[in-house]
């Protein structure tokens, strides 16, 4: 095996998933509720969130699904909301959101780049939110690819977003390794021809990874050690 790039999925991979999201669901939801708890515990129910403990389940729409098909299940339950609406609203939402560092970015992504990795991000969130997350953290411009599930290349489990990190740089795939938290990226990953690395910083436990990965790791800070760096 030679890996010469790495493309990264963002929430539960880059970012440590329960940290970042779970009082965010909640804010979010009371707002849309305008500060009803009931009716915020209604639409926490439907996307698979839980008010009270603010936690996600583990076919929660929210941890890989795109910001479309979110609001496909919340407008069930707004219609006060347009659709486009909604998704400004959750896109505007998402981008201020404070993200956690599943490791410390800065560091690891610029060891990997001083070893002549090429780098990228797929995430099943907007473009918009991505970039901005990505930039809070000071990583952003240590990326040669970035997309979203609106950036034109569809969205997992699909291999589009994956297939043009690969023309981006110029590797094969199969010189490519996908990292992700969620059986979405692993899918991605394998219909894409990539080797595939599971790590556990989202909700999905080594089991739920281990058909799909060809190595789980407990974050991506062992990845330097997996590739023998």
């Amino acid at each position: 095996m030679h890996i010469d790039a790495l493309l990264f999925d963002k929430d539960g991979t880059l970012f440590d998933f329960a940290a970042t999201w779970g009082a965010f669901g909640r804010e979010v939801l009371l707002r849309l509720s305008d500060g009803d708890r009931a009716r915020a515990s209604r639409l926490g129910h439907a996307i698979g969130f839980d008010l009270k403990t603010e936690t996600y389940t583990a076919d929660s729409i929210v941890i890989a699904g795109t910001v479309d098909e979110i609001v496909d299940v919340l407008a069930l339950h707004l219609p006060e909301w347009s659709r486009p609406n909604l998704i400004q609203f959750l896109n505007a939402e998402s981008a201020r959101a404070p993200q956690i560092e599943a490791v410390a970015l800065a560091a690891l992504l610029r060891d990997l780049k001083q070893m002549g990795k090429k780098l990228g991000v797929a995430t099943n969130d907007g473009e918009v939110p991505a970039r901005q997350h990505l930039k809070s953290a000071g990583v952003a411009d240590m990326f040669d690819f970035i997309a979203g599930y609106d950036s034109g290349h569809g969205y997992k489990p699909g291999p589009g977003q994956l297939l043009a990190f690969a023309d981006r740089v110029g590797i094969a795939p199969k010189r490519i390794a996908m990292v992700g938290d969620s059986l979405h990226d692993l899918q991605a990953g394998r219909a894409a021809g990539m080797t595939t690395v599971g790590v556990l910083t989202g909700l999905a436990t080594a089991r739920d990874l281990e058909p799909l990965a060809d190595v789980v790791l407990p974050d991506i800070g062992h990845i330097p050690d997996w590739l023998g760096i």
